[in-house]
C-alpha cells in the first residue's frame, strides 16, 4: 500500500501531536472526586499496598501497563537513528497494544547504547509496569539485554523483534507443512539473516520440532558453517553447521523451507527452482522481500509463499503476536514469558487459521471470504478471535508452567476476553449460555447458502442447537466440502423426497383451505422451503426456524404467520432490536413489522418487548415515545401513545412505564425528575417503544450507524413458536448464530408474562 511522505507526516502532526494520550479512568469533576483521586483518599490504597505489595495490581493500573523500551539503534529498516527519532514507532506500538488487546503503554526512549545503563534503567522501573516490551535494539546487544532483564526482573520481558516474527512465521510454517504433507522434524530449513529475528526464528522452529542439523543460517558473508571466523558471535556460533555449502545459492538447493530476514531482491527465480518439491518461502524483508510474490510463484507453481507485506497473501505481521501474548501474561500476572508460552501462541494461531473466518474480517480486507489453504495460512490481525484464542492459550500455559501468580478459570477468562471486544459480545453471551444449557432443533430453509453452512459449523461447535438444513442434499454437501464445513451428523431434509410430504400438504390445506388455498396450491407451497420449514416447526419436527438470508422480510414472515401463527394471547407480532452501547443497553420496538399502529397495538408491542428484556436478564423500564410530553401537544398521534400507556398500566400495574414522552426525557432521568416529578418512570428507560414502524426503523438505524450502537436483531416477538428472520443483504454468519441462540432460548424458556 503506497503512502506519501506528506500523508504520513500530516497523520502524525494533525490535532493532538503524536498518536497517544493519557486519559483518566475515574471521574474528577467535583471536590469529592478530587479528594478520592488524590489527597486524602489516595492514602488508603497506599497503606494497603505497603502492607501487601501484590495489592498494587488491585488499586493501580500496573497490571494493564506495559513499557515499550527502545534506544533507537535498529528502528525498522532505518537503522541506528537514535532514541528520539524512534519515538513515532514506539508510540505506534502503543496504539497497537491498545487497539488489539486493550493494554495501556508508556513508551520509553532511552538515550544510551550502554547495555549496563539500559538494563539498570529498566530494572528500577519495575514497580511501574506489568511487563516490558523491548523494541528496535540492535543485535547482538538485544540478546544480552533481554537475557539479563529476564533474570533480574519479576515481570514478563519480551523482545518483539526477536520472538514476534518467530511466533507468527512458525504458525504459518506449521500450516504450510501440513498442507504439503511434510513433518517439521524432517524438513531442511534455510534462513538468510543472522540478526535478532532470524536467530529467534531458528530457535523457535527447533522448539516446535525442527532438527538443528537440518537448519542452515546465512548472513551477508554467506553460510554460517563450522570453522568460520569472520563476522561471528556466540549466537551465530550455535547455528554453525557441518556443510559444504558456502553461499545462499548453495544452501537453497534441495531445501524445503526458506525464511528471509535480510534484504530485498537477494533470491533469484533459479534459486527457487532449485528447492525441493512443494517449497515454502517466507520472504520477510520489508518493504522489499528477498523475492517478490509474483516472481516466486512464477518460478514454481507448487510454492507456498509468505511475505511481510499486506498486498500479498500470508502476511507475517508481528501484531498477531505481542498484544495477545502480553494480554494473557498480564492477566495471570506472569513473572515471565517462557518458551512454552511462545509455543502455545504459535499453535493457537495455527489452529485458528483452520476455523471459519467471520464475514466482518473478510469485509475489513475487501474480499468475499478467507479459507484455510495455500493463500491463507495464519489469521488476519483484525480477526477479533485472535485475542480469545491466543491470550487464553498463553494464560493457560503460564499457569501450567508455574510462572503465573494467580489462577483463572479458562472458560470464564475467554468470556472476559470476548467482552473486551465490545459489550454486544458480552450481552449476546447471556443468550448463548442459556441456549447451550438446552439445545433445540432449529431448521434453516436456506440450507444450501454459504452463510447458513458456515454458521452451522459454529452452532455445532458452540453446542447451542441441532441444525436442520433444508435443500438438495447433494448440493448442500458439495458446497459444504468447498467451504471446508463438516456436516457429519447434521440432518439434511429434501422436501421433494420427504416421507411425510403428503401429511404436510394435508395439514397445510386444513389450515388454509378457508383462506383461499386449494389442494393444488397447498402442494405447490409445500415445495417452497420457507413454507416447508414453517410446517416442520408446526408439526413438531423442529423447535424453531431461522431464515431470511436470501429473501425479503415480508416473504419470510408471511409463511410463518400463516402456518405457525401468533400466540393465543397476542394479536400482532412485532420486531425488536437490542441496541448495545459502550455502557448501556436499549430494547427498541417496533422496528420491522407494524407500519401503522393503534393504542392496542402499541400496548401489545410494549408488553412483548418488556417480556423480551426479561429473557436477557434485564428488568424493563418502558418509555412510550412521542413528540409530545404528557399531553403538551393536543394531537391525535400523541393521544394514541397516551392511550397505549394507559392500557399497559391497566394490564400490568407493576410494570415501570410512562408516556407519552420525548426521547430525551426517556434517556435522561434528571429532566423528568426536575420537570415531571409525577412520572412513574424516574430513571433511564431501557425499553423504548416507537409510535410506528417509520420512526422505529429510522431511529435504530441512526443509533447504529451514527450513535455507535451494536444492533442485535431483528427479533420477532409474539409467535406461537420461535421464528426469527434475518435482514437480507445485511446478515453475517454471526447474525445467524445469534438468531439461532435467541430461537433456542425462546423454545425452551416458558413465556415470562409480566
Amino acid at each position: 500500500m503506497a503512502i506519501s511522505v506528506d500523508e504520513a507526516l500530516q497523520y502524525h502532526a494533525q490535532k493532538r501531536k503524536g498518536k497517544i494520550e493519557v486519559r483518566a479512568t475515574k471521574p474528577c469533576t467535583t471536590q469529592r472526586d478530587l479528594s478520592l483521586a488524590y489527597t486524602p483518599g489516595v492514602a488508603e490504597p497506599c497503606r494497603v499496598i505497603h502492607k501487601d505489595p501484590e495489592k498494587v495490581f488491585e488499586y493501580t493500573a500496573r497490571g494493564n501497563l506495559v513499557a515499550v523500551v527502545s534506544n533507537g539503534t535498529a528502528v525498522l529498516g532505518l537503522g541506528n537513528i537514535g532514541a528520539a527519532a524512534g519515538k513515532p514507532v514506539m508510540e505506534g506500538k502503543g496504539v497497537l497494544f491498545k487497539r488489539f488487546a486493550d493494554i495501556d503503554v508508556f513508551d520509553l526512549e532511552l538515550d544510551t547504547t550502554d547495555v549496563d545503563e539500559l538494563c539498570r534503567t529498566v530494572e528500577i522501573l519495575e514497580p511501574t509496569f506489568g511487563g516490558i516490551n523491548l523494541e528496535d535494539i540492535k543485535a547482538p546487544e538485544c540478546f544480552e539485554i533481554e537475557e539479563r532483564l529476564k533474570k533480574s526482573m519479576n515481570i514478563p520481558v519480551f523482545h518483539d523483534d526477536q520472538h514476534g516474527t518467530a511466533i507468527i512465521s512458525a504458525a504459518a510454517l506449521l500450516n504450510a507443512l501440513e498442507l504439503n504433507g511434510k513433518d517439521i522434524k524432517d524438513v531442511r530449513i534455510v534462513l538468510n539473516g543472522a540478526g535478532a529475528s532470524a536467530i529467534a526464528c531458528a530457535k523457535h522452529y527447533i522448539a516446535l520440532g525442527a532438527q538443528l542439523e537440518h537448519v542452515t543460517m546465512c548472513d551477508s558473508k554467506g553460510v554460517i558453517h563450522t570453522g568460520r571466523q569472520e563476522n561471528m558471535n556466540k549466537y551465530k556460533e550455535y547455528f554453525a553447521s557441518e556443510t559444504e555449502a558456502r553461499t545462499l545459492e548453495d544452501a537453497m538447493k534441495g531445501a524445503d523451507v526458506f525464511v528471509g530476514l535480510s534484504v530485498g531482491g537477494i533470491v533469484s527465480q533459479q534459486m527457487v527452482k532449485s528447492m525441493a518439491d512443494d517449497p515454502v518461502i517466507f520472504a520477510l524483508a520489508n518493504p522489499d522481500p528477498e523475492i517478490t510474490y509474483p516472481d516466486a510463484t512464477a518460478a514454481r507453481s507448487d510454492v507456498i509463499m509468505g511475505t511481510g507485506r499486506s498486498d500479498y497473501p500470508n502476511q507475517v505481521n508481528n501484531v498477531l503476536g505481542f498484544p495477545f501474548i502480553f494480554r494473557g501474561a498480564l492477566d495471570v500476572r506472569a513473572t515471565a514469558i517462557n518458551e512454552e508460552m511462545k509455543v502455545a501462541a504459535t499453535r493457537a494461531l495455527a489452529d485458528l487459521a483452520k476455523q471459519d473466518v467471520p464475514d466482518s474480517v473478510a469485509k475489513a480486507y475487501g474480499v468475499e471470504y478467507f479459507q484455510f489453504g495455500r493463500e491463507y495460512l495464519i489469521p488476519k490481525p483484525f480477526d477479533p478471535r485472535v485475542l480469545i484464542w491466543e491470550a487464553s492459550a498463553v494464560a493457560e500455559t503460564a499457569m501450567k508452567t508455574g510462572v503465573a501468580r494467580i489462577r483463572l478459570d479458562i472458560d470464564k477468562y475467554k468470556e472476559e476476553l470476548e467482552a473486551r471486544l465490545g459489550r454486544s459480545k458480552e450481552v449476546m453471551r447471556i443468550m448463548l449460555n442459556k441456549a447451550r444449557k438446552s439445545p433445540k432443533r432449529i431448521v434453516y430453509p436456506e440450507g444450501d447458502h454459504e452463510k447458513i453452512l458456515r454458521a452451522t459449523q459454529i452452532i455445532r461447535e458452540e453446542k447451542i442447537a441441532t441444525p436442520i438444513l433444508l435443500g438438495n442434499p447433494e448440493i448442500i454437501r458439495q458446497r459444504a466440502e468447498e467451504l471446508n464445513v463438516d456436516l457429519d451428523d447434521v440432518e439434511i431434509v429434501d422436501q421433494f423426497n420427504f416421507d411425510r410430504f403428503e401429511e404436510y400438504v394435508e395439514e397445510y390445506y386444513r389450515l388454509r383451505q378457508r383462506k383461499g388455498v386449494n389442494l393444488y396450491q397447498a402442494e405447490r407451497d409445500m415445495r417452497r422451503r420457507n413454507y416447508f420449514g414453517a410446517m416442520m416447526v408446526h408439526m413438531g419436527d423442529a423447535d424453531g426456524l431461522v431464515s431470511g438470508v436470501t429473501r425479503q422480510y415480508p416473504d419470510t414472515i408471511r409463511p410463518a404467520l400463516q402456518i405457525i401463527r401468533t400466540r393465543e394471547d397476542v394479536n400482532h407480532v412485532a420486531g425488536l432490536y437490542v441496541l448495545v452501547f459502550e455502557n448501556d443497553i436499549k430494547f427498541m420496538a417496533d422496528t420491522t413489522v407494524n407500519i401503522e399502529t393503534t393504542p392496542e397495538i402499541l400496548a401489545e408491542i410494549a408488553l412483548l418487548t418488556a417480556e423480551e428484556a426479561k429473557k436477557w436478564d434485564v428488568e424493563p423500564r418502558v418509555a412510550m415515545l412521542s413528540f409530545s410530553n404528557f399531553g403538551s401537544v393536543p394531537h391525535q398521534l400523541a393521544k394514541k401513545v397516551e392511550d397505549a400507556t394507559k392500557l399497559v398500566k391497566q394490564k400490568v400495574p407493576t410494570l415501570m412505564i410512562d408516556g407519552e414522552m420525548n426521547a430525551d426525557l426517556a434517556v435522561e432521568p434528571s429532566i423528568i425528575r426536575e420537570n415531571y416529578p409525577f412520572s412513574t418512570l424516574n430513571t433511564s428507560a431501557n425499553v423504548l417503544i416507537c409510535p410506528d414502524l417509520q420512526s422505529g426503523n429510522i431511529t435504530y438505524k441512526l443509533l447504529q450507524r451514527l450513535g455507535g450502537a451494536a444492533a442485535i436483531g431483528p427479533i420477532l416477538m409474539g409467535m406461537k413458536k420461535p421464528v426469527h428472520l434475518l435482514q437480507i443483504g445485511s446478515s453475517e454468519v454471526n447474525d445467524v448464530v445469534n438468531m439461532t441462540a435467541i430461537a433456542v432460548v425462546d423454545a425452551h424458556q416458558p413465556i415470562r408474562r409480566l
